[in-house]
């Protein structure tokens, strides 16, 4: 673990650069227990950064550990931090997130395959919009899509995606959910909306998976979610560390442009009369 983040970091640091980390932890394995752990730990070292920022459910500041470099990297992973969630915004500027994202999670016997199906529906109507969108692998059993964002807030974004959810919904009812509630999930994909929160995190891109194959959340192009969908086989989107690894000497870094690029937020109206088309 400790090798795969020291030779990923070139490509994984700028996606964790100055945001409030929220780590998950294995220091028995993946098939040990495990847990979240929003306070940075307490014998880390000295030079290690953190933030206090204020959480209104603690009625507290806590301390989030900020992973700005190589040594903080390994010093995590040496501390069994096998998963990386940090938040959609930047420590000094908590309630502008810098991207909407949607997490599609699949419902047995929904798969990823099903998660292509969806993620291309959801491309569809971002890009009706004036948006681009980025995929990543969930590297469990999901995707996530990525909307890079400028100026608005959570007070925006969150029921922006609602939104688009629930207009997924109601167009493809026999493969889109967007309630979380798992009795209504069975063989639809979930579009979660709710990871657009100051309190939730998702997933870091390049981040290890705590699952039995050492998967990692990995950033796909288009033409490959395409291929999948067409083919019916979504196995070539599922990338262990060494494939990841060789995949970034070969093309780089894929999600590199949600760091740079700016959207705006469409207006509510702007969306109603996507709905009407």
């Amino acid at each position: 673990m400790v090798d795969y983040y020291r030779r990923v970091a070139p490509v994984l640091l700028p996606h964790l650069r100055d945001r409030p980390l929220t780590l998950k932890r294995y220091p028995e394995g993946v098939d040990g227990p495990h847990f979240y752990e929003k306070r940075c730990p307490r014998h880390r070292p000295d030079w290690f950064r953190t933030e206090a920022i204020w959480s209104e459910g603690n009625q507290d500041y806590i301390d989030y550990c900020v992973v700005d470099d190589l040594p903080s990297l390994v010093w995590l992973a040496s501390i069994a931090d096998l998963e990386l969630h940090p938040s959609l915004s930047l420590v000094d500027d908590v309630e502008r997130p810098t991207a909407l994202v949607f997490d599609l999670d699949p419902g047995p016997p929904a798969d990823l395959l099903a998660c292509c199906e969806v993620a291309l529906l959801l491309r569809r109507l971002l890009a009706a919009l004036g948006l681009e969108a980025f995929p990543k692998s969930s590297g469990s059993k999901g995707m996530q899509l990525y909307v890079p964002l400028s100026g608005a807030t959570y007070a925006d974004t969150k029921p922006f995606a609602h939104a688009v959810a629930r207009l997924l919904e109601r167009r493809h009812p026999q493969l889109v959910v967007e309630r979380m509630a798992k009795a209504l999930r069975g063989g639809k994909v979930l579009v979660d909306w709710s990871q657009n929160d100051p309190h939730k995190t998702t997933v870091c891109v390049y981040s290890l998976r705590a699952r039995p194959r050492p998967t990692v959340s990995t950033p796909l192009r288009w033409a490959e979610v395409e291929k999948a969908a067409r083919t019916g086989d979504a196995g070539g989107l599922v990338f262990e560390a060494g494939a990841v690894l060789r995949r970034v000497e070969r093309v780089g870094d894929l999600f590199a442009p949600v760091l740079t690029l700016r959207q705006r937020l469409p207006a509510p109206a702007e969306l109603e009369r996507a709905a009407g088309a």
